[in-house]
């Protein structure tokens, strides 16, 4: 059986029922998925890589990466995560370090701090824990941004004083 290289758009051509559990891929262009760690897959120790590694399965240890790691619906993730970009679906614990941008999706559930410059979270997901807004080269930063996604205008939820007088 010959396994197709990842990349971008690539995973969606793969058949869920015949991926490989952890496979990585021949060199793909940089930030293309190079690693897939499938459901009912499980790993402990430190991970280090370059390019996107998207887990599915349950790890636990220490994870560093260059670009992005993907943690899917069914990822369980025990682990402190250093990564460019972070994007959660599934279930954290332990501290998150986005140096770029973490985006949590409605299904994901973070029990830990969050440390980023740029932070997105769908209506749905939860985080249990501080959220800590830095510049990416770690300073504290003003114009850190905080966004929020599918839940309506905040104005709305939560009008200011001004509103509130007004009616």
């Amino acid at each position: 059986m010959a396994i197709t290289p990842f990349g971008k758009g690539r995973e969606s051509e793969l058949d869920p029922q015949k991926r490989p559990s952890a496979a990585p891929a021949a060199p793909s262009a940089p930030g293309g998925l190079t690693a897939f760690i499938d459901q009912g897959s499980e790993f402990e120790g430190k991970l280090s890589f370059r390019d996107t590694v998207r887990i599915d399965g349950r790890f636990c240890g220490e994870i560093t990466s260059e670009n992005t790691l993907i943690v899917g619906e069914s990822g369980e993730i025990e682990a402190t995560i250093r990564s460019n970009t972070v994007a959660i679906s599934g279930r954290v614990t332990g501290d998150v370090i986005a140096i770029r941008k973490a985006m949590l999706h409605k299904t994901a559930f973070v029990n830990g701090d969050i440390e980023t410059p740029c932070l997105v979270v769908e209506e749905g997901a939860v985080i249990n824990g501080r959220v800590k807004m830095t510049s990416p080269d770690g300073k504290k930063q003003a114009g850190a941004s905080l966004k929020s996604v599918g839940g309506g205008d905040a104005a709305a939820a939560n009008p200011s004083k001004e509103t509130r007088e007004q009616k």
